[in-house]
């Protein structure tokens, strides 16, 4: 099955899309033939070699599993162990690939094939100069602006209030769009990948702001300095990407590329209409209608 998501095409195995995912990915199915940009072969043994260095490990709660990402001679390796004493699933990417294995297979929790996608889509995304940034995505006049910060933060919260309460704003995205940039233009793509919103958009639109969202008992919104937009931005990249020296700089390449074009601001703010009107405001109003 052929996808196409943020200009890339992606080959997927059918028997390994269940329906959830399915349905997610239904508005980015390739109509056309092409060659595609990363192709999943599953069925494939996938194992570490002696030098493996593990880069991250961390939590999948989605499938309660513990995972792990590294690298070795033969390339990137994802390794995730559910907890209930199944069997590992195995992702491996070969550096410069465009062609992906896996040892994963229908029995094994559907959670974990949409987490192994995206973790593999990401890796040959970067040097195209996109990749998935956690970050809710309002589109509004035509612009896109992503609201950034930790989960729990109030990212859903805070869109939802946009399109509560300012007419012509919606949803794009909920939790992981791709962003693409180049040294002209910057694009936020919706992808297959929304969290627990079903926001599943094959659109885009420019990027005309980022804000990074923090709790607090005011509302307050400033721009940030372009060293301090780097820092607001990188924890919304793929975390286990940042302890790698090829896909750190293509993500600070990428990222460089966005706040040289984009403003980034800082909202400290309260659940409330005002807040989102704040923003609204202050993205927009330096904008021509």
């Amino acid at each position: 099955m052929e996808y196409t998501i943020a200009g890339l095409r992606l080959s997927l195995p059918g028997t390994l899309i269940n329906r959830h995912f399915g349905r997610a990915l239904q508005p980015f199915a390739s109509a056309c033939p092409g060659t595609p940009d990363l192709t999943l072969d599953a069925g494939t043994e996938v194992t570490p070699l002696p030098d493996y260095r593990e880069l991250h490990s961390f939590e999948f709660t989605d499938a309660d599993a513990d995972c792990r990402f590294g690298a070795d001679a033969d390339g990137y390796l994802l390794e995730m162990t559910p907890r209930d004493g199944s069997a590992p699933a195995r992702f491996r990417m070969a550096y410069g690939a465009t062609t992906a294995q896996s040892d994963i297979t229908p029995e094994h929790n559907p959670a974990l094939f949409r987490f192994g996608a995206w973790t593999l889509f990401n890796i040959a995304a970067l040097p195209h100069g996109a990749v998935a940034f956690h970050s809710s995505v309002i589109r509004y006049r035509g612009k896109g602006v992503l609201f950034l910060g930790e989960s729990g933060t109030g990212k859903s919260t805070h869109t939802r209030l946009w399109r509560e309460h300012i007419p012509g704003a919606e949803l794009l995205n909920d939790d992981s769009p791709i962003i693409r940039a180049t040294e002209r233009e910057a694009i936020v793509f919706g992808s297959p990948w929304s969290g627990k919103t079903p926001c599943y958009r094959n659109e885009s639109c420019p990027i005309t702001a980022v804000v990074r969202l923090s709790q607090a008992p005011h509302n307050h919104i400033r721009r940030l300095r372009p060293i301090e937009a780097i820092g607001a931005l990188l924890p919304s990249a793929p975390p286990a990407f940042a302890r790698d020296e090829r896909l750190s700089d293509d993500t600070c390449g990428l990222l460089s590329r966005l706040i040289a074009q984009v403003p980034v601001y800082h909202l400290e703010c309260l659940p409330d209409a005002a807040a989102a009107q704040l923003s609204c405001d202050t993205v927009f109003n330096r904008q021509p209608l």
